[in-house]
């Protein structure tokens, strides 16, 4: 499977215009976090608690949220994001490098949103540190083997509730279903590792 060294290098194609960032709630961040398994890389993922009003309700993420006026960039959003969320620090030294940006277009339920997702490493003792420090945001923690996220025999056709009429991929890990756009990042980590994401393959 992949190794931080390739995760790294691939990251490096990433060229990211950091003047697009401004301090504003239309603007967030997301920490796709890796730490050393039994075996392999494990990714860090949230389970939103289920709230009236956000738009994300219940579903599975990686750490972040949206800027505020004291971030002085992306990186900053997702770090700090990370640690009220699931009290664990992260910083420049734990910095992996870049995903491509991604524009979230308006709908009916929420306004345009530009999302800047960064790779970050920590450790086996900082990732014990990791548990849901905000319960009416975050409802679990937990962490999936790499290698897992591109086996398509945990590909599903996926019917989030609430959606009539509608089925989405998505990756099965236990009771958890990646989907939607957190699924999407996973897509431009793939792209970028040259791996092909089973769960979009075609999509």
């Amino acid at each position: 499977m992949l190794t931080l060294d390739e995760i790294r290098l691939a990251t490096r194609q990433v060229e990211l215009d950091h003047r697009a960032f401004e301090p504003h709630p239309r603007q967030a961040a997301v920490a796709m976090i890796l730490a050393e398994g039994r075996q392999q890389l494990e990714v860090c993922f949230i389970r939103r608690a289920e709230r009236q009003g956000d738009p994300w309700s219940g579903q599975v993420a990686f750490p972040g949220g949206r800027a505020s006026q004291e971030d002085p960039d992306a990186c900053a959003v997702a770090e700090r994001e990370t640690m009220e969320e699931i009290g664990l620090p992260i910083g420049p030294r734990h910095r992996v490098g870049p995903l491509p940006m991604r524009l979230i277009e308006n709908n009916a339920s929420r306004a345009a949103l530009t999302l800047w997702p960064h790779v970050y490493r920590v450790s086996a003792a900082e990732r014990a540190l990791a548990s849901p420090r905000i319960p009416q945001e975050v409802a679990d923690v937990f962490w999936v083997p790499l290698g897992h996220l591109f086996d398509a025999s945990q590909v599903i056709e996926y019917e989030y509730p609430g959606v009539t009429a509608s089925v989405f991929p998505g990756i099965q890990h236990g009771e958890h279903v990646i989907w939607g756009l957190t699924l999407r990042v996973l897509a431009s980590f793939a792209e970028l590792v040259r791996r092909p994401l089973p769960a979009l393959d075609g999509r």
